[in-house]
């Protein structure tokens, strides 16, 4: 039984060493993902500021 477990183990470290980085083989596919997550943070950002924005001027106007 532990004949089968070791083999078993050899196999699966051959299978995952074999493996490629997937993102160096790709690398414009990851920048694209860098820019789309760097422009969704700032829409993100611009809408939280005028959130607050609004928010400060309203409570400035009951004052």
């Amino acid at each position: 039984m532990a004949a089968i477990s070791t083999v078993v183990a050899r196999d699966t470290y051959a299978a995952l060493s074999k493996r490629q980085n997937w993102a160096a083989q790709e690398p414009g596919v990851i920048t694209v993902f860098c820019i789309v997550g760097v422009v969704g943070i700032g829409l993100i950002c611009l809408f939280i500021y005028k959130k607050l924005v609004a928010r400060r001027e309203r409570r400035q106007a009951v004052v």
